[in-house]
């Protein structure tokens, strides 16, 4: 189903299609890049990405970027899940980079976007131990000293913070207001002195990380926006961010169906293929609508936040993040069961796309969060 694409992005789409088939379109390319299945994100095949000029697909041209929006970012995030091209910091990468866009300074935005659209990853360090889905409960500490912070405390779950250059980092500066006051953006050099960052083994490999601050010193120019205003900057972002986790899930769902239907037509048992029974043939049929569902959702999402840049979309944007992860999940486990043993097998990608498609339903707001947003914003 057409999602009505300009005939440049329709090119867009397939010279992304093109070199994912080119650089990873088989299973030992795919090993070699991802170091087995242990790494998600290859630097050297990111940086070429962004010599291309696809990774500042949606940022500035003055920064280096091509000047497109959010519909650029969901065409490059989406076709580059559909072709397994291992380059998970992409969409932390522009989440931070579309923030610095917003809020940084001059300098801060020739450095941040400059180094986006090279390829060089970029993290966000927002969730501590006791606040996740609560943004608001966050506890590590900035303290003005003269002309810089010094900050200490940990962050969790920081996804991608062990290769990034820079780090956005969310902490708060006065406690004095309500819990959603007093928080301040602030950029971390990660080789600064008192930082570590120790990765967490997990389901998914090397993503993320514990980030442990003691008395780190950041300079006051590396104040994002205002000081305490840090909130509303977050809630101005949400639209972006959760459409950059809907498109790459969107991809990532669109490539488990594609994968599970190319196995069910080839897989015979019965003396017939698998995919000709009805049981798989209406699996096939259920998946194959959601996904259509959920491209035209996820595109009508990019196009109104395009079109209205200082509007916030709560409903909207959560929806599409809700639906876009949900329906990933979906199509692995339905791949999976598709496939048998064949999908559990590292041999096949398979158990891949439900490693990544599991998670995102957690990170970047919960689907329980994002139900909750939706239901709020009807007045319940």
């Amino acid at each position: 189903m057409s999602v009505g694409l300009s005939d440049e992005l329709l090119a867009f789409e397939e010279a992304i299609r093109d070199f994912a088939a080119r650089e990873c379109g088989t299973a030992e390319q795919r090993r070699e890049l991802g170091d087995g299945s242990s790494e998600g994100h290859n630097e050297a095949l990111y940086r070429r990405l962004g010599e291309l000029g696809w990774i500042g697909c949606c940022l500035p041209e003055r920064y280096g970027g091509a000047g497109g929006g959010a519909l650029e970012a969901c065409v490059f995030l989406e076709q580059a899940a559909l072709g397994r091209l291992p380059i998970g910091a992409a969409s932390v990468s522009l989440i931070v980079a579309k923030a610095i866009e917003k809020f940084g300074t001059e300098e801060q935005k020739a450095e941040i976007l400059g180094a986006a659209c090279a390829g060089e990853p970029l993290a966000i360090a927002m969730s501590e131990p006791n606040a996740g889905s609560d943004v608001g409960a966050l506890a590590c500490r900035a303290v003005r000293d003269g002309d810089a912070y010094v900050v200490n405390g940990q962050k969790t779950w920081i996804s991608h913070a062990q290769r990034a250059t820079r780090i956005l980092l969310v902490c708060r500066s006065d406690r004095s207001g309500s819990k959603h006051e007093g928080i301040t953006m602030l950029l971390l050099d990660p080789k600064a002195p008192g930082v570590e960052v120790r990765p967490i083994d997990t389901l998914g490999g090397r993503e993320v990380n514990d980030i442990f601050l003691e008395d780190v010193r950041i300079d006051a120019a590396d104040l994002v926006g205002v000081e305490g205003a840090a909130w509303t900057q977050l809630m101005a972002g949400l639209n972006f961010e959760r459409l950059v986790v809907a498109a790459t899930m969107l991809g990532t769902g669109r490539r488990a169906f594609e994968d599970a239907l190319a196995f069910v037509k080839e897989r015979e048992q019965f003396g017939r293929p698998v995919g000709s029974f009805q049981a798989l043939r209406h699996r096939i049929a259920d998946l194959a609508t959601e996904l259509e569902c959920t491209r035209l959702l996820v595109y009508s999402v990019a196009r109104r936040t395009d079109a209205n840049p200082g509007v916030q979309m709560p409903r909207e944007a959560s929806m599409a993040k809700l639906k876009a992860t949900e329906t990933a999940k979906r199509a692995a486990i339905e791949g999976m069961q598709m496939m048998g043993g064949y999908g559990y097998a590292t041999e096949y990608d398979m158990e891949g796309h439900l490693r990544k498609a599991i998670v995102s339903t957690v990170y970047g707001g919960t689907s329980e969060i994002q139900r909750d947003i939706i239901g709020r914003s009807y007045g319940l």
